[in-house]
């Protein structure tokens, strides 16, 4: 099993920042695709950011390219730890984030086919 425990949310004002980060624990032997997520009130839970293992490659909603940066933790190779630096945050990004990770082998920043997700943080932007 593997845990994801996602910290940062709160409550920022519109054009502000907020930095969400995502740590992966259990049976975590290796790094993984690890992506976030997002559900407004009364919405479908959508896709906003996805790295790939190797850190080589991500992937961005075109809602919120040039503003969010997903990372991960490059110090430790067995650390999935990943992080989403958001930016000129808008009303519109309000909404519960997840954090999800993705058993493949296959390097690749993903949209879909994760198998594991956190319980999520809340991610406020009053106008």
């Amino acid at each position: 099993q593997v845990q994801l425990v996602e910290s940062g949310g709160g409550l920022v004002q519109a054009g502000g920042s907020l930095r969400l980060s995502c740590a992966a624990s259990g049976r975590t032997f290796r790094r993984y695709n690890m992506g976030w997520f997002r559900q407004a009130p009364g919405k479908e839970r959508e896709f906003v950011a996805a790295i790939d293992w190797s850190g080589g490659s991500t992937d961005l909603a075109d809602s919120v390219k040039g503003r969010f940066i997903i990372s991960g933790d490059p110090r430790d190779n067995s650390k999935n730890t990943i992080y989403l630096q958001m930016n000129s945050l808008k009303p519109e990004d309000t909404g519960r984030y997840y954090c999800a990770l993705d058993l493949s082998t296959a390097a690749k920043a993903r949209r879909t086919g994760y198998n594991y997700w956190g319980q999520g943080t809340q991610v406020t932007v009053s106008s």
